[in-house]
């Protein structure tokens, strides 16, 4: 029995020798893995190269605002100081032109002409009895004050807020007016950008106050009788906007921008 025992397990080690020599089966393999990970590879590859490309050395999700906000305390401070030089510039031309003037008549005639235009074109300051206008944003609530309809664009003057006011003002017959202490003309564009006021190339922030000279009864006359005015004072009982009225005796700065035209269409 041992005997014949040994002999099968002879047998047993001499068949998987066998089958260890024969030529084994080649393994099925997967064409769309072995294809995929190659692209995923290639496509991992420009991800990381767009990334770095973008990055240019830098944290992509670091936070610029500091930089943005240095970067407008710069341009203001650039334009202030062009601002200076061209005052000094236009003061210069004037006395070199009422120099002239003492000694050649055709300067002296236009010069009288021009200074009897100035007034009418908005070149001189002004006082007089007029009307205040402040518009001003909803003053900051608790989650639970503010209405549950309101948003974020609810709660601060727009444009379209700033330009009622002025048309309203124009309408009822303003002699001259003032945004935020800024001489502004028939022509002058009032835009905005977020909750900020851009005008002339500078950027205010609320509360905007639109100063206007002229008869204070029909003045405020127009105001009610404006479609966006009366808007805006809906939205103020709602959502605690910001809106003041006032009756005084007011200063209209001169108008020291440029006055020159940078496009004009000819009307037909």
């Amino acid at each position: 029995m041992e005997y014949t025992s040994g002999a099968a397990s002879w047998q047993k080690v001499l068949r998987r020798a066998g089958a260890g020599l024969l030529p084994r089966r080649p393994r099925q393999r997967r064409p769309g893995w072995s294809i995929g990970v190659p692209l995923i590879a290639a496509a991992a590859g420009l991800l990381f190269t767009t990334t770095a490309t973008t990055a240019g050395g830098t944290a992509l999700r670091e936070d610029r605002r500091p930089q943005l906000n240095q970067l407008i305390e710069d341009r203001r401070e650039q334009v202030a100081a062009s601002e200076r030089r061209a005052a000094t510039l236009r003061g210069e031309v004037e006395q070199r032109t009422d120099a002239l003037a003492h000694s050649d008549s055709p300067i002296k005639a236009q010069q009288d002409r021009a200074q009897g235009s100035l007034q009418a074109a908005g070149f001189t300051a002004l006082a007089g009895a007029g009307v205040t206008v402040e518009l001003n944003d909803a003053p900051p609530r608790r989650s639970d004050q503010t209405p549950t309809d309101a948003s974020n664009d609810d709660l601060v003057v727009h444009q379209g807020d700033v330009q009622a006011v002025v048309n309203a003002l124009w309408a009822g017959g303003a002699e001259a007016m003032s945004i935020m202490n800024v001489r502004v003309l028939a022509t002058s564009a009032v835009r905005c950008v977020g909750n900020t006021l851009l005008l002339h190339g500078r950027v205010y922030s609320p509360p905007f106050k639109i100063v206007a000279i002229g008869d204070p009864a029909a003045l405020q006359q127009a105001l009610a009788s404006s479609e966006g005015v009366r808007l805006f004072k809906d939205a103020v009982d709602d959502y605690q906007l910001g809106y003041e009225e006032t009756v005084s005796a007011v200063t209209v700065p001169a108008f020291e921008d440029s006055t020159a035209l940078r496009s004009a269409t000819v009307p037909r």
